[in-house]
Protein backbone atom coordinates (compact mmCIF):
# COMPACT_ATOMS: atom_id res chain seq x y z
CA UNK A 1 0.00 0.00 0.00
CA UNK A 2 1.44 3.38 -1.00
CA UNK A 3 1.51 6.39 1.31
CA UNK A 4 -0.87 9.23 0.48
CA UNK A 5 0.73 12.09 -1.41
CA UNK A 6 1.64 15.05 0.81
CA UNK A 7 0.18 18.50 0.14
CA UNK A 8 -0.58 21.55 2.24
CA UNK A 9 -4.23 21.85 3.26
CA UNK A 10 -5.11 24.95 5.30
CA UNK A 11 -7.17 23.65 8.25
CA UNK A 12 -10.01 26.11 7.75
CA UNK A 13 -10.48 24.78 4.21
CA UNK A 14 -10.86 21.12 5.15
CA UNK A 15 -14.12 19.63 3.84
CA UNK A 16 -16.08 16.45 4.39
CA UNK A 17 -15.13 14.71 1.15
CA UNK A 18 -17.93 12.13 1.42
CA UNK A 19 -20.56 14.86 1.55
CA UNK A 20 -18.89 16.87 -1.21
CA UNK A 21 -18.76 13.78 -3.39
CA UNK A 22 -22.45 13.04 -2.84
CA UNK A 23 -23.59 16.64 -3.41
CA UNK A 24 -21.53 16.99 -6.58
CA UNK A 25 -22.74 13.66 -7.92
CA UNK A 26 -26.36 14.71 -7.44
CA UNK A 27 -25.57 18.06 -9.02
CA UNK A 28 -24.09 16.43 -12.14
CA UNK A 29 -27.06 14.11 -12.58
CA UNK A 30 -29.48 16.95 -11.92
CA UNK A 31 -27.90 19.31 -14.43
CA UNK A 32 -27.88 16.68 -17.15
CA UNK A 33 -31.44 15.64 -16.38
CA UNK A 34 -32.78 19.20 -16.42
CA UNK A 35 -31.24 19.78 -19.83
CA UNK A 36 -32.49 16.46 -21.18
CA UNK A 37 -29.06 14.84 -21.59
CA UNK A 38 -27.55 11.60 -20.33
CA UNK A 39 -23.97 12.07 -21.55
CA UNK A 40 -21.14 14.48 -20.80
CA UNK A 41 -17.91 15.61 -22.45
CA UNK A 42 -14.91 17.34 -20.90
CA UNK A 43 -11.41 18.46 -21.79
CA UNK A 44 -8.85 16.34 -19.97
CA UNK A 45 -5.54 18.16 -19.65
CA UNK A 46 -3.71 15.89 -17.24
CA UNK A 47 -4.07 18.49 -14.49
CA UNK A 48 -5.79 17.95 -11.18
CA UNK A 49 -8.97 19.93 -11.86
CA UNK A 50 -10.00 18.13 -15.04
CA UNK A 51 -8.87 14.78 -13.62
CA UNK A 52 -11.07 15.25 -10.54
CA UNK A 53 -14.05 16.29 -12.65
CA UNK A 54 -13.56 13.20 -14.82
CA UNK A 55 -13.63 11.00 -11.71
CA UNK A 56 -16.69 12.77 -10.31
CA UNK A 57 -18.59 12.62 -13.59
CA UNK A 58 -17.75 8.99 -14.25
CA UNK A 59 -18.90 8.11 -10.73
CA UNK A 60 -22.12 10.11 -11.13
CA UNK A 61 -23.32 8.87 -14.53
CA UNK A 62 -21.05 5.96 -15.46
CA UNK A 63 -17.78 5.96 -17.36
CA UNK A 64 -19.53 4.78 -20.52
CA UNK A 65 -21.42 8.08 -20.74
CA UNK A 66 -18.35 10.33 -20.47
CA UNK A 67 -16.09 11.42 -23.33
CA UNK A 68 -12.67 12.80 -22.33
CA UNK A 69 -10.98 14.87 -25.03
CA UNK A 70 -7.21 15.35 -24.89
CA UNK A 71 -6.16 18.52 -26.74
CA UNK A 72 -2.38 19.06 -26.66
CA UNK A 73 -0.49 21.87 -28.36
CA UNK A 74 3.00 21.33 -29.81
CA UNK A 75 4.61 22.86 -26.70
CA UNK A 76 2.46 20.92 -24.23
CA UNK A 77 4.24 18.77 -21.68
CA UNK A 78 4.40 15.07 -22.66
CA UNK A 79 3.85 14.29 -18.97
CA UNK A 80 0.47 16.04 -19.11
CA UNK A 81 -0.66 13.79 -21.93
CA UNK A 82 0.53 10.64 -20.18
CA UNK A 83 -1.24 11.70 -16.97
CA UNK A 84 -4.46 12.28 -18.92
CA UNK A 85 -4.12 8.91 -20.62
CA UNK A 86 -3.69 7.26 -17.21
CA UNK A 87 -6.95 8.82 -16.01
CA UNK A 88 -8.74 7.47 -19.08
CA UNK A 89 -7.20 4.04 -18.51
CA UNK A 90 -8.20 3.91 -14.86
CA UNK A 91 -11.75 5.14 -15.41
CA UNK A 92 -12.40 3.30 -18.66
CA UNK A 93 -14.04 6.27 -20.36
CA UNK A 94 -14.21 6.96 -24.07
CA UNK A 95 -11.46 9.34 -25.18
CA UNK A 96 -10.26 11.24 -28.21
CA UNK A 97 -7.01 13.04 -29.04
CA UNK A 98 -7.33 16.34 -30.93
CA UNK A 99 -4.10 18.25 -31.61
CA UNK A 100 -4.92 21.98 -31.51
CA UNK A 101 -1.55 23.00 -32.98
CA UNK A 102 -2.82 23.45 -36.56
CA UNK A 103 -5.71 25.60 -35.32
CA UNK A 104 -3.56 27.93 -33.23
CA UNK A 105 -0.59 28.18 -35.61
CA UNK A 106 -2.92 28.45 -38.58
CA UNK A 107 -4.47 31.57 -37.08
CA UNK A 108 -1.24 33.32 -36.17
CA UNK A 109 0.67 32.15 -39.25
CA UNK A 110 4.15 33.66 -39.52
CA UNK A 111 3.37 36.36 -36.92
CA UNK A 112 6.18 36.31 -34.38
CA UNK A 113 5.12 39.06 -31.97
CA UNK A 114 2.16 37.13 -30.56
CA UNK A 115 2.81 36.90 -26.82
CA UNK A 116 2.50 33.74 -24.79
CA UNK A 117 -0.61 35.22 -23.20
CA UNK A 118 -2.31 35.81 -26.57
CA UNK A 119 -1.48 32.33 -27.78
CA UNK A 120 -2.54 30.81 -24.49
CA UNK A 121 -5.92 32.52 -24.55
CA UNK A 122 -6.51 31.57 -28.17
CA UNK A 123 -5.48 28.00 -27.39
CA UNK A 124 -8.03 27.83 -24.56
CA UNK A 125 -10.77 29.06 -26.89
CA UNK A 126 -9.84 26.58 -29.61
CA UNK A 127 -10.05 23.78 -27.08
CA UNK A 128 -13.51 24.87 -26.01
CA UNK A 129 -14.57 25.05 -29.66
CA UNK A 130 -13.51 21.43 -30.03
CA UNK A 131 -15.47 20.42 -26.93
CA UNK A 132 -18.65 22.10 -28.11
CA UNK A 133 -18.30 20.41 -31.48
CA UNK A 134 -17.87 17.07 -29.76
CA UNK A 135 -20.89 17.80 -27.59
CA UNK A 136 -22.89 17.43 -30.82
CA UNK A 137 -21.28 14.23 -32.06
CA UNK A 138 -21.22 12.66 -28.57
CA UNK A 139 -24.61 14.01 -27.57
CA UNK A 140 -23.51 15.31 -24.20
CA UNK A 141 -23.17 18.53 -22.21
CA UNK A 142 -19.77 20.19 -21.79
CA UNK A 143 -18.63 19.92 -18.17
CA UNK A 144 -16.54 22.73 -16.70
CA UNK A 145 -13.34 22.07 -14.78
CA UNK A 146 -12.41 25.47 -13.32
CA UNK A 147 -12.06 25.87 -9.55
CA UNK A 148 -13.18 28.66 -7.22
CA UNK A 149 -9.71 30.15 -6.78
CA UNK A 150 -9.22 30.63 -10.51
CA UNK A 151 -12.70 32.09 -10.93
CA UNK A 152 -12.29 34.63 -8.14
CA UNK A 153 -8.92 36.02 -9.25
CA UNK A 154 -9.75 35.82 -12.96
CA UNK A 155 -7.14 33.19 -13.80
CA UNK A 156 -9.33 31.87 -16.58
CA UNK A 157 -10.07 32.61 -20.24
CA UNK A 158 -13.52 33.96 -20.97
CA UNK A 159 -15.18 31.82 -23.66
CA UNK A 160 -12.25 29.44 -23.21
CA UNK A 161 -11.87 27.26 -20.13
CA UNK A 162 -14.51 29.43 -18.43
CA UNK A 163 -17.15 28.23 -20.90
CA UNK A 164 -19.27 25.19 -20.01
CA UNK A 165 -22.82 23.98 -19.47
CA UNK A 166 -22.25 23.44 -15.75
CA UNK A 167 -19.31 23.26 -13.35
CA UNK A 168 -19.08 20.62 -10.58
CA UNK A 169 -15.97 22.06 -8.86
CA UNK A 170 -16.56 25.77 -9.29
CA UNK A 171 -17.18 26.22 -5.54
CA UNK A 172 -14.05 24.34 -4.44
CA UNK A 173 -10.82 26.18 -3.75
CA UNK A 174 -7.68 24.65 -5.26
CA UNK A 175 -6.67 23.24 -1.87
CA UNK A 176 -10.08 21.58 -1.58
CA UNK A 177 -9.76 20.18 -5.10
CA UNK A 178 -6.57 18.48 -3.97
CA UNK A 179 -8.25 17.10 -0.85
CA UNK A 180 -11.17 15.66 -2.81
CA UNK A 181 -8.87 14.33 -5.54
CA UNK A 182 -6.85 12.45 -2.91
CA UNK A 183 -10.04 11.00 -1.43
CA UNK A 184 -11.11 9.76 -4.86
CA UNK A 185 -7.74 8.16 -5.64
CA UNK A 186 -6.80 10.45 -8.49
CA UNK A 187 -3.22 9.42 -9.48
CA UNK A 188 -0.59 10.76 -7.07
CA UNK A 189 1.47 12.07 -9.99
CA UNK A 190 -1.37 14.47 -10.82
CA UNK A 191 -2.03 15.58 -7.24
CA UNK A 192 1.63 16.20 -6.46
CA UNK A 193 2.74 18.13 -9.54
CA UNK A 194 2.82 21.92 -9.73
CA UNK A 195 -0.51 23.22 -11.07
CA UNK A 196 -0.18 24.54 -14.61
CA UNK A 197 -2.44 25.56 -17.47
CA UNK A 198 0.32 24.11 -19.71
CA UNK A 199 -0.01 27.05 -22.09
CA UNK A 200 3.75 27.41 -22.66
CA UNK A 201 6.88 25.49 -21.59
CA UNK A 202 7.69 25.81 -17.90
CA UNK A 203 4.52 27.74 -17.10
CA UNK A 204 3.03 27.14 -13.65
CA UNK A 205 0.12 28.87 -11.96
CA UNK A 206 2.01 29.81 -8.81
CA UNK A 207 5.09 31.20 -10.57
CA UNK A 208 2.94 33.24 -12.93
CA UNK A 209 0.69 34.63 -10.19
CA UNK A 210 3.40 35.13 -7.58
CA UNK A 211 1.77 33.34 -4.65
CA UNK A 212 1.08 29.81 -3.45
CA UNK A 213 -2.37 28.26 -3.64
CA UNK A 214 -2.61 27.45 0.10
CA UNK A 215 -1.85 31.07 0.98
CA UNK A 216 -4.16 32.45 -1.70
CA UNK A 217 -6.97 30.05 -0.79
CA UNK A 218 -6.79 31.03 2.89
CA UNK A 219 -6.88 34.72 1.99
CA UNK A 220 -9.85 34.29 -0.34
CA UNK A 221 -11.67 32.16 2.23
CA UNK A 222 -11.44 34.85 4.92
CA UNK A 223 -12.07 37.74 2.56
CA UNK A 224 -14.87 36.22 0.44
CA UNK A 225 -16.51 33.38 2.37
CA UNK A 226 -16.15 34.92 5.83
CA UNK A 227 -16.48 38.53 4.64
CA UNK A 228 -13.63 39.79 6.80
CA UNK A 229 -12.45 43.36 6.21
CA UNK A 230 -8.96 44.12 4.91
CA UNK A 231 -7.84 45.13 8.41
CA UNK A 232 -9.24 41.94 9.92
CA UNK A 233 -7.48 39.79 7.32
CA UNK A 234 -4.21 41.64 7.88
CA UNK A 235 -4.61 40.93 11.61
CA UNK A 236 -4.69 37.22 10.72
CA UNK A 237 -1.13 37.53 9.43
CA UNK A 238 -1.52 38.38 5.74
CA UNK A 239 0.56 41.17 4.21
CA UNK A 240 -1.55 44.22 3.45
CA UNK A 241 -0.03 44.61 -0.01
CA UNK A 242 -1.03 41.04 -0.86
CA UNK A 243 -4.56 41.48 0.45
CA UNK A 244 -5.05 44.67 -1.56
CA UNK A 245 -3.55 43.09 -4.68
CA UNK A 246 -5.88 40.10 -4.46
CA UNK A 247 -8.82 42.42 -3.84
CA UNK A 248 -8.02 44.24 -7.08
CA UNK A 249 -7.78 40.94 -8.97
CA UNK A 250 -11.15 39.75 -7.66
CA UNK A 251 -12.84 43.06 -8.50
CA UNK A 252 -11.20 43.24 -11.92
CA UNK A 253 -12.38 39.73 -12.86
CA UNK A 254 -16.04 40.31 -12.03
CA UNK A 255 -16.95 40.67 -15.71
CA UNK A 256 -15.67 37.14 -16.33
CA UNK A 257 -18.02 35.67 -13.73
CA UNK A 258 -21.22 37.21 -15.05
CA UNK A 259 -23.28 36.52 -18.13
CA UNK A 260 -23.16 39.37 -20.68
CA UNK A 261 -25.53 42.15 -19.57
CA UNK A 262 -28.52 42.87 -21.80
CA UNK A 263 -30.04 46.31 -22.33
CA UNK A 264 -33.60 45.77 -21.11
CA UNK A 265 -36.28 47.12 -23.45
CA UNK A 266 -39.14 44.61 -23.47
CA UNK A 267 -41.48 43.41 -20.69
CA UNK A 268 -39.64 40.08 -20.34
CA UNK A 269 -35.95 39.77 -21.07
CA UNK A 270 -34.06 36.48 -21.51
CA UNK A 271 -31.64 35.94 -18.65
CA UNK A 272 -33.12 38.81 -16.60
CA UNK A 273 -36.78 38.17 -15.79
CA UNK A 274 -37.42 35.26 -18.16
CA UNK A 275 -35.71 32.49 -16.22
CA UNK A 276 -36.65 28.80 -16.17
CA UNK A 277 -34.86 25.61 -15.07
CA UNK A 278 -33.43 23.61 -17.94
CA UNK A 279 -36.16 20.96 -18.13
CA UNK A 280 -36.76 20.81 -21.84
CA UNK A 281 -35.51 18.03 -24.13
CA UNK A 282 -31.95 18.47 -25.37
CA UNK A 283 -31.33 19.36 -29.00
CA UNK A 284 -28.47 18.95 -31.45
CA UNK A 285 -27.24 22.41 -30.55
CA UNK A 286 -25.82 23.12 -27.09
Amino acid sequence: MTSPVAFELPPELAIDTDIARRVIGEFIRGQLGQAGFERAVLGLSGGIDSALVAYLTAEAIGADKLLCVLMPYRTSSPASRSDAEEVVRRLGTASELVDVTPMVDGFYGPETDASDLRRGNFMARMRMSVLYDRSVTWGGLVVGTGNKTESLIGYTTIFGDAACAFNPVGDLYKSQVRQLAAAMDVPDSIIAKAPSADLWPGQTDEIESGFSYPELDRLLFWRIDKRRSIDEVVALGFERDLVERVDRMVAGAEFKRQVPPIAKLGPRTAGVDYLYPRRRPGSARE
